[in-house]
């Protein structure tokens, strides 16, 4: 009996074993699957962005529409067919073989064709090829605005990370200088008191690195977004280091670069040219059309046939209406649309203006920060951190430095990111974007 219960027990514990190892296998292949999601770079993330952006593939069928539109104005005026039968007597009140003294039948076929006037027809076709060009351009300028917020979004991402990681350092050092202080404790060699201090300012790192992991997650969230992947879909990540080349060109050059590249601008300037030809069109419309129609007529009776050919023609009379409302509204909008194109002009210049500008001071406060600044509080730290731990420096001092270097890298992560951010910016206010994407 022993020996059976023994076996018995072998037995029990090998299946827990083997149930405890088939769990932790799919436990493992599970977190792979679910893990290895690769990182995006810049590029890539662009590249998606562009081809699942849920207000990109929305303003995309505007392009279709544009082109729906150029078709029908290319069309002509159908004809118009009439077909009549007239005095055919449906009720015989007498016999058939007596005179019938009504009306002969007539049996009709016209065709009626509007002629229009003016070149209405290749007029409306300028106007909506001129629509067609200003749509596309408004997509592109659509394309311009999404590649920036995804090169924001993913500059965001980079540096929240890093925040995130300067943020886990820290604690890390807390933490170990809590278990120094404890057994310091233990062994009598440090006051109580020192140690409730480590401990709540080891707390205080760690509330910091959870603030860090927030931000990082809602900045991934942010990207998530403008790729256009579902919400149950896998958090996007980046990788990468932050942009760090310096502009060759003065804000001048950029100005005028930017005259030419801005694809708002560009469709403004469209928009303009779209309504000079649509004062032409309603001048045209204010002409009168012409109708011509031919028509055979057959008549039968009793006592008369005949083949009769006729010929129409009929026009309104412009009297009234001569299309004077719309040519007033074109009239109008052709000055709002010059003074859209002037004030857009100025907006665009202001824009590139303030970029460079920022551009400028992003790149000076870098420079300061990592020039003067940074190795500095590297250094503090270190020798800080060396001297608390032989006890020839009070904690708080300890504690100044610690947050003296994470006040600076944190405040070099932060110029990181605002000089990635400006460069960024100016290729958005400049047009380079859209134009690379052009080629």
């Amino acid at each position: 009996m022993d020996r059976y219960w023994r076996n018995f027990i072998k037995l029990k514990n090998f299946a827990i074993f083997t149930s405890f190892v088939i769990l932790v296998f799919l436990g493992t292949c599970l977190a792979q699957s679910v893990g290895n999601v690769p990182d995006l770079m810049m590029s890539e993330a662009i590249s998606e962005s562009l081809s699942r952006n849920l207000e990109l593939i929305a303003s995309r069928y505007d392009l279709p529409i544009a082109k729906a539109e150029l078709l029908t104005a290319g069309l002509r005026p159908n004809p118009v067919l009439s077909l009549e039968a007239g005095h055919v007597r449906f009720i015989h009140s007498k016999p058939s073989n007596t005179i019938d003294l009504g009306q002969p039948r007539e049996f009709a076929l016209r065709t009626d064709f509007v002629l229009e006037r003016g070149n209405k027809r290749q007029l409306r076709v300028v106007v909506a090829e001129t629509s067609r060009s200003v749509a596309e351009l408004q997509v592109l300028n659509e394309v311009r605005l999404v590649i920036q917020n995804v090169e924001t979004a993913f500059v965001d991402i980079l540096q929240a990370k890093s925040n995130l990681k300067l943020a886990e350092e820290n604690s890390r050092t807390l933490r170990d200088i809590v278990e120094v202080n404890t057994s310091r404790v233990r062994s009598g060699d440090l006051a109580e008191v020192e140690l409730i201090r480590t401990q709540v300012a080891q707390l205080q790192f760690e509330n910091t690195v959870r603030q860090a992991q927030l931000q990082v997650r809602t900045a991934r969230f942010r990207l998530q977004l403008l790729l256009g992947r579902d919400v149950n879909a896998p958090l996007a990540d980046t990788s990468g280091d932050m942009r760090r080349d310096i502009l060759l060109d003065d804000a001048s050059a950029l100005r005028a670069y930017a005259a030419v590249h801005r694809p708002d601008l560009l469709a403004a300037r469209r928009d303009q040219a779209r309504s000079q030809s649509e004062l032409k069109l309603q001048l045209a419309n204010g002409k009168v059309d012409y109708t011509i129609g031919g028509e055979y007529r057959r008549l039968q009776g009793a006592s008369l046939t005949a083949n009769l050919v006729g010929l129409f023609f009929s026009t309104n009379l412009p009297v009234f209406n001569r299309n004077q409302g719309e040519i007033a509204r074109a009239n109008e909008e052709q000055f709002q649309a010059d003074a859209r194109v002037r004030a857009l002009e100025t907006t665009v210049q202001n824009e590139v203006e303030v970029a460079y500008l920022q551009y400028e001071n992003a790149l000076e406060s870098l420079g300061q920060v990592e020039n003067s600044l940074l190795q500095r509080a590297i250094d503090v730290r270190k020798i800080s951190e060396f001297s608390y731990r032989r006890g020839e420096a009070t904690f708080l001092e300890f504690l100044d430095a610690q947050r003296a270097y994470n006040e600076t890298v944190q405040t070099y992560n932060d110029a990181r990111g605002t000089f990635a951010r400006s460069l960024y910016g100016i290729d958005s206010v400049t047009g380079s974007t859209t134009a690379s994407q052009e080629k």
